[in-house]
């Protein structure tokens, strides 16, 4: 259980990938010794959950949260976020970070760092100066960033991998967006954040679980996040669309006013920009319509679901 020697909690998600967690464990116990308490929540792992008997001897504090059933990625983060958040005390820092080993170790001690040296800071996130994912993933994830600048006007160029002060980790919880996306609800929440530019490391074993389709639904759920900012920006364009539309029609029309060969070029762009602009006010529709049927978030909603709480002797 988390004690006042405890000066870093890490919350990691796992699922079927005992053997990646066994690696992470035992590099964090390299770095933090007994100083560190890692959450390590199971997300309803069907075939190898983890165990107890997973954990390396060399490994630091750990406690297993094992999850009744599979929930997802964001939702076991926001479980593991809800459990020991309330725990937390003043001199203590929390991580959240994956498994895998994307989310170097070795970058926790640099955004630890980073965090202290900022006292305006409630939260230091890891942004992505390398990526090591195929030329397929990264040119999405340039149209994804595209997407949701011109969507809601904000940047998103950081994921889960990130460290926060109590404070923050508990306004953090209260976020009716966490399970939905970790990332976009702490740029929701108007924390001080903090980019840090962090080099993206590569998988200890195996390959990564998340399809292009998965993907296309995580970005997705990011902009859900910001629906009402959307929908407000999609409005605009398409009221702005529509009036250049009007004003090309009524100037040929009053004025008789035509280039050839231009005037078409420029009637077809306006057109474009007009069901362009119409689609993402639907989408912004769709999205806010998606958001009025989110499950429960509460704190309760997200314990309940919790099987066992194993601790390390």
């Amino acid at each position: 259980m988390l004690e006042h020697r405890h000066r870093v909690v890490i919350v990691t998600p796992v699922y079927e990938d005992a053997p990646a967690c066994a690696t992470l464990l035992r590099h964090l116990g390299a770095l933090f010794g007994k100083s560190l308490l890692v959450v390590a929540v199971d997300d309803g792992s069907p075939r190898a959950p983890l165990r107890l008997g997973d954990i390396p001897a060399d490994a630091p504090d750990t406690c297993i949260l094992r999850l009744r059933r599979n929930v997802g990625h964001q939702q076991a983060i926001a479980t593991g976020l809800h459990f020991i958040a309330p725990q937390l005390q003043p001199h203590q820092r929390l991580i959240l970070m994956d498994c895998d080993g994307e989310d170097a170790p070795a970058s926790c001690s640099m955004l630890l760092a980073k965090l202290e040296s900022h006292g305006d800071t409630a939260i230091a996130v890891a942004q992505r100066a390398k990526r090591s994912e195929s030329l397929k993933f990264r040119a999405f994830y340039v149209a994804y960033k595209l997407l949701f600048r011109m969507s809601t006007g904000r940047a998103i160029d950081f994921g889960n991998f990130m460290v926060m002060t109590p404070r923050a980790a508990q306004t953090l919880a209260k976020s009716p967006w966490l399970g939905t996306h970790v990332a976009a609800a702490a740029l929701a929440s108007e924390l001080p954040l903090l980019r840090v530019p962090v080099d993206r490391s590569t998988r200890y074993h195996g390959q990564s679980k998340m399809n292009f389709p998965k993907l296309v639904r995580h970005g997705m759920k990011a902009i859900l996040v910001f629906s009402k900012d959307c929908r407000a920006r999609a409005k605009g364009a398409f009221l702005l669309a529509a009036a250049l539309c009007a004003t090309l029609a009524g100037g040929v029309r009053v004025f008789d006013f035509t280039l050839p060969g231009i005037m078409p070029v420029i009637a077809g762009v306006a057109a474009v920009a007009t069901v362009l602009a119409a689609s993402m006010l639907w989408m912004a529709w769709l999205l806010e319509h998606r958001h009025k049927q989110l499950p429960d978030t509460s704190t309760a909603a997200y314990t309940g679901n919790t099987q066992a709480v194993l601790y390390t002797p």
